[in-house]
């Protein structure tokens, strides 16, 4: 598990964060640490050994919980007769809002909801993830990454459906939504009800486990690592003070999320572009400068995938980097993202299908694949390095105050992922316990001190916990999807028989 993911934690606190942590260690602090550790570690490695198994394909470690993500995002495909390809230009419609009736019941508008769900799946594993899977798997994991994506865009379109479809709409306008539910309400519908409770109880147990940790402390530890890289290293004032810059992060989290779903889509709607904007624009500046290695980079990416030259595995192991990476990104099949999708406002569930399979592709297609280019074309791929080192020792070659930079991008996306990870937990939470003031305000203020813990704390054990159960999600969840994509295809066809006739209107159409 470490090796696949939570090995990039090594690769950020690495130079100046490790004295960071000697001096968080001479304070007394791997105390807490060590203790913690050491109660969460049988737990975690048993967990983690059945979550993340793998077994050796042609001298290459798959994880079969990628397998069950990836042959899910085909059956998909095939069954909606590639939805992502013939309707990605009703998506962008109904993000514009061409299609949106502020009347309708919901919370957010569909591109809040995007933008959202974005903000959490967008973040390191964009910078640091790709660099690993391109170093292990050459170029060519590129594109296989690319199929992936594309296939979990009808993963996404399946389980943001149906989120909306089962979703519970209160009196005050608000909404509870999610696999809980769907599992929960369409099981029971088709005799099921048993089967559907216990499998949305796992679902909630693991989702919960999953925010606080991956979604929380993670991101705020990470954050942490590389501001105080780019500060000075030992020398920083932040040095051996994580619990302070924990502080500031979860006061700072605290302000956005009281106020509920609303308060998290108005900032998301602001910083999700602003991260796109610094990190594809920076991507760009590189590809721009190396504008005559362009065809030379997709001619080694396309080659790559087919060839395998020069990497551990051949094509095998490039296609198996490649769609390690499109799963671990944009987490198609977890089922989280269909939390945010669920407040959206509509009332033809299939309008967020659709909005939501734009999800996989902003996030693997353009954002990991810029990364991946950047890294060919700059020619770093030779230096040894991986992880965040190789993507910033890529930019560097252009833009030598990259990691400045970097260090902006890694915070909008840790607090940004801190932000939508707090409602899906929080969802879980009150699906667990029940909806009111009290278990609502109970999550949040947990969620903050775990802020605060994950900045000041050598994580270790806990997060490969934590990650386990962010992927255990899937397997309840799929099962799901299974079982009710039926559902999907009459809303589908619903949709735009109404849509035919016009008893849908476009109001773009009507303002004009």
């Amino acid at each position: 598990m470490k090796r696949y993911i939570l090995g990039l934690t090594a690769l950020l606190i690495s130079n100046g964060s490790a004295h960071a942590q000697d001096a968080a260690e001479a304070a007394g602090a791997a105390t807490i640490d060590e203790w913690v550790n050491s109660a969460v570690a049988p737990v975690s490695s048993a967990v983690s050994s059945v979550i993340f198994y793998s077994v050796d394909f042609a001298g290459t470690e798959f994880p079969l919980i990628v397998g069950w993500l990836v042959v899910a995002a085909a059956i998909f495909t095939v069954y909606f007769g590639f939805v992502q390809f013939r309707k990605f230009g009703h998506a962008l419609a109904l993000v514009r809002g061409d299609y949106s009736d502020p009347n309708d019941a919901g919370e957010v508008s569909h591109f809040q909801a995007l933008a959202t769900a974005l903000s959490g799946t967008v973040g390191l594993g964009n910078i640091a993830g790709v660099a690993v899977a391109v170093s292990l798997g050459g170029p060519g994991a590129t594109f296989w990454m690319i199929v992936a994506g594309l296939m979990g865009m009808a993963s996404k379109f399946t389980e943001c459906t149906l989120g909306v479809k089962y979703r519970n709409e209160y009196p005050d306008g608000t909404v509870s939504g999610g696999p809980m539910y769907y599992l929960s309400k369409g099981f029971a519908e088709r005799g099921m009800a048993g089967s559907g409770r216990v499998l949305a109880v796992i679902f909630a147990v693991c989702c919960v486990g999953g925010s606080i940790g991956g979604g929380n402390m993670f991101q705020s530890n990470q954050a942490y690592q590389q501001v105080v890289n780019v500060t000075g290293g030992e020398s920083s004032i932040l040095a051996g003070n994580g619990w302070l810059f924990g502080l500031i992060m979860a006061i700072a989290l605290g302000v956005v999320i009281i106020g509920g779903i609303k308060s998290i889509a108005r900032v998301t709607e602001k910083i999700v572009p602003l991260m796109a904007i610094i990190y594809i624009g920076a991507c760009l500046i590189i590809i721009a400068v190396n504008s005559d290695k362009i065809a030379w980079a997709f001619g080694e990416i396309v080659n790559g995938a087919f060839t395998g030259a020069g990497v551990a595995g051949g094509v095998v192991g490039a296609l198996i980097q490649g769609f390690k990476r499109a799963a671990f990104s944009n987490e198609a099949g977890i089922g989280s993202a269909s939390i945010a999708h669920s407040a959206v406002r509509t009332k033809e569930p299939i309008t967020e299908g659709y909005v939501a399979l734009l999800e996989p592709f902003i996030d693997t297609v353009v954002i990991c694949t810029m990364t991946a280019l950047v890294i060919t074309i700059s020619g770093t791929l030779s230096t040894g390095l991986t992880g965040v080192e190789l993507t910033s020792a890529a930019f560097a070659t252009v833009v030598p105050w990259f990691p400045i930079v970097l260090t902006v991008a890694v915070v909008l996306f840790a607090f940004s992922t801190m932000m939508s990870w707090s409602y899906y937990g929080l969802k879980a939470w009150t699906y667990l316990f029940g909806e009111s003031r009290a278990m609502d305000l109970l999550f949040k203020l947990i969620f903050c001190c775990f802020t605060v813990l994950g900045a000041s704390m050598n994580l270790g054990p806990v997060i490969d916990f934590s990650d386990s159960m962010i992927f255990a999600m899937a397997i309840p969840n799929i099962i799901g999807l299974y079982v009710l994509m039926p559902v999907v295809r009459s809303e589908a066809e619903a949709y735009w028989s109404k849509l035919d006739a016009g008893i849908i209107r476009n109001f773009r159409h009507a303002r004009s």
